[in-house]
C-alpha cells in the first residue's frame, strides 16, 4: 500500500531565542513529516522543543526567538505545489487565513486560551466568520453544531456562556470545536489532556480519535505521557534537547525502540504487571540548561550506553538502522565515518 502523502514537512529547522545571555537552541535540525490523515504523535521531556516545532508550523515563535534556518512546507492541496510556511509574513493575509483556518491549534491550558470576559459565542462567532464567510445567524448555526458534536449539552444555550462557567474537561471541549470549527487539514494538539483527569483524558482521546475518522484530518499530537502515545499514534517522533532523536512507525517504536532516550522513556511507563511494591523507573539526571548544552550527544550525561571518548566528542547524525526508523545514536552510526571524525579533531 502506497504512502500516504504529506500535509506538511519541516526540513532542518533551527530556533534560536537571542537573549542578553546569549543565543539558546530551541530546535536544533528538526526535520519531520505529517501524513495525510495520520497521527504524529511527538514525546519527550519538558524543555525538549516539542511546543515550539507547533508554534513554529504557525509561525508564532514567541520573542525573543526566530527561525534562523529551515522550511516548513504545507500542502494545501494534495495535487498542488506546497505553500512555504516559513517564508510567510507571520501577520500576512495568507498567514492569516492559513492558522486557525487550514492548520488549528488545540492549546495546552484552555483557561488561557480562552478569553474570560467575551462569551463562547462571541469568540466562536469571529472565528467562524474570519475564515468561512458566514453571517451572524449562520455562523451561530455552525457554533452549536461544533459544540454539539463535542458533547456539549444544550449548545444553543451555552454560547452566552463564559469560559469560567464550564468545568476544565468542558473548556478543552470548547477548545477542540474551536479549533475544528473552520474544518482545517491539520490539528495540532498540545498537550490537550495533561490537566485533566483520567477518565475526561480518555473521553478527549476518543473523541479526537473520531472526529479525525470522520473528517480525514491530520493530528500533531504533542505529549509526554507516552500511554497516550501508544492509544492513538500513528507516527512517534522522540525530542530530546531540540532534536528529534528517533522516529518511526508507532508499533515498531514500541516495540523496538532503538535510542537509550526512547528506551529509557518506556521503561518508565507505570506497568500493571510489575512486582508489588517494586519502584517505578526513573531517568537519572534533568535536562541539561540550554546555555550548558555537553558536547558531543546532548543525552551522554544521562545514558546508560555511553561510549567515554566517542559520545561526548562527536554530535551523533540521523541514520537508518532499519528501513522505517531515523536514529541519532552514534551505536548505530558507521564504526569507520566515526574513527576518521575523532581522528580529524585536534
Amino acid at each position: 500500500m502506497a504512502a500516504p502523502p504529506p500535509v506538511l514537512s519541516i526540513e532542518d529547522l533551527n530556533v534560536q531565542f537571542f537573549t542578553d545571555d546569549g543565543g539558546i537552541k530551541a530546535l536544533d535540525g528538526v526535520s519531520l513529516t505529517i501524513p495525510q490523515g495520520k497521527t504524529l504523535c511527538i514525546v519527550g521531556e519538558s524543555g525538549s522543543g516539542k511546543s515550539i516545532t507547533g508554534r513554529s508550523i504557525l509561525n508564532q515563535i514567541p520573542r525573543p526567538g526566530r527561525r534562523v534556518s529551515g522550511r516548513i512546507r504545507y500542502w494545501r492541496k494534495p495535487d498542488e505545489a506546497p505553500v512555504e510556511i516559513s517564508a510567510l509574513d507571520p501577520k500576512s493575509r495568507e498567514m492569516r487565513a492559513i492558522r486557525g483556518g487550514e492548520i488549528s491549534l488545540i492549546s495546552q491550558e484552555p483557561m488561557a486560551a480562552l478569553s474570560p470576559v467575551h462569551t463562547i459565542g462571541n469568540q466562536m462567532r469571529e472565528a467562524i466568520q474570519q475564515h468561512l464567510k458566514l453571517d451572524r445567524k449562520a455562523a451561530d448555526a455552525h457554533a452549536v453544531e461544533m459544540l454539539a458534536k463535542v458533547g456539549i449539552p444544550r449548545p444553543a444555550d451555552r454560547l452566552s456562556n463564559y469560559a469560567f462557567e464550564f468545568s476544565g474537561g468542558m473548556r478543552q471541549r470548547i477548545c477542540i470545536a474551536l479549533a475544528l470549527a473552520c474544518s482545517p487539514r491539520l490539528l495540532i494538539a498540545d498537550e490537550p489532556t495533561t490537566a485533566l483527569d483520567v477518565t475526561t483524558q480518555a473521553n478527549i482521546i476518543d473523541l479526537l480519535l473520531e472526529l479525525q475518522a470522520e473528517l480525514g484530518i491530520s493530528i500533531m499530537f504533542i505529549t509526554h505521557d507516552l500511554g497516550v502515545v501508544a492509544e492513538i499514534a500513528d507516527e512517534i517522533a522522540v525530542m530530546y534537547l531540540g532534536r528529534i532523536v528517533e522516529q518511526g512507525s508507532s508499533v515498531s517504536v514500541f516495540q523496538d525502540p532503538k535510542h537509550p532516550y526512547t528506551r529509557a522513556l518506556i521503561r518508565s511507563i507505570p506497568s500493571m504487571t510489575g512486582e508489588r511494591g517494586s519502584r517505578l523507573d526513573t531517568i537519572r539526571g534533568m535536562v541539561p540548561s540550554p546555555f550548558n548544552r555537553p558536547s558531543g550527544c546532548t543525552f551522554n550525561p544521562r545514558c546508560d550506553d555511553f561510549m567515554p571518548g566517542v559520545c561526548d566528542r562527536l554530535e551523533p547524525w540521523a541514520d537508518n538502522p532499519t528501513p522505517d526508523r531515523v536514529v541519532r545514536c552514534l551505536r548505530y552510526s558507521d564504526s569507520t565515518k566515526i574513527e576518521q571524525l575523532l581522528g580529524a579533531q585536534p
